[in-house]
């Protein structure tokens, strides 16, 4: 039992997804905070409805809902980068190290790709005949 979870875990495609989910908290995170901080107080200044912080207060003095809030974008976007730095170094490369030891390649460059002349996919593999898109028998080139 605890075999296959390990070998589900170790799976390449879940990693990656879990990765992916990582950084689209840490973005939703970064993404919140510039709609909170920044685009709401604009709205409010405009249909006319303060705090302090590094920042600009758009309408009357002490009106919280018009002040557009640098200070909590900046530490939002302070935060992603950071959290993106610890996910690399303590998930992205650890990971990697395993997967190659076991002779497995991830997060690498991506495999060379040839163009089609005739529909211009340029994803088809190095030793394609032909196009998997159009199905053209011409010669397709690199």
């Amino acid at each position: 039992m605890l075999k296959g979870f390990k070998k589900f875990l170790t799976r390449g495609e879940v990693v990656v997804v879990a990765i992916g989910l990582i950084v689209a908290l840490a973005f939703s995170t970064l993404v919140s905070a510039f709609t909170t901080s920044i685009i709401k107080p604009l709205i409010a200044r405009a249909q006319g409805t303060g705090s302090v912080g590094l920042g600009v207060q758009l309408g009357h003095a002490g009106n919280a809902s018009t002040f557009v809030n640098f200070g909590a974008f900046i530490s939002a976007a302070i935060y992603f980068v950071i959290f993106m730095v610890v996910v690399y170094f303590v998930i992205v490369l650890p990971y990697k190290a395993v997967q190659e030891r076991r002779g497995v390649t991830v997060f690498g460059d991506p495999a060379p790709a040839k163009t089609c002349p005739a529909c211009l996919s340029d994803d088809l593999p190095m030793g394609a005949a032909k196009c998997k898109y159009c199905g053209t028998d011409q010669p397709v080139s690199a």
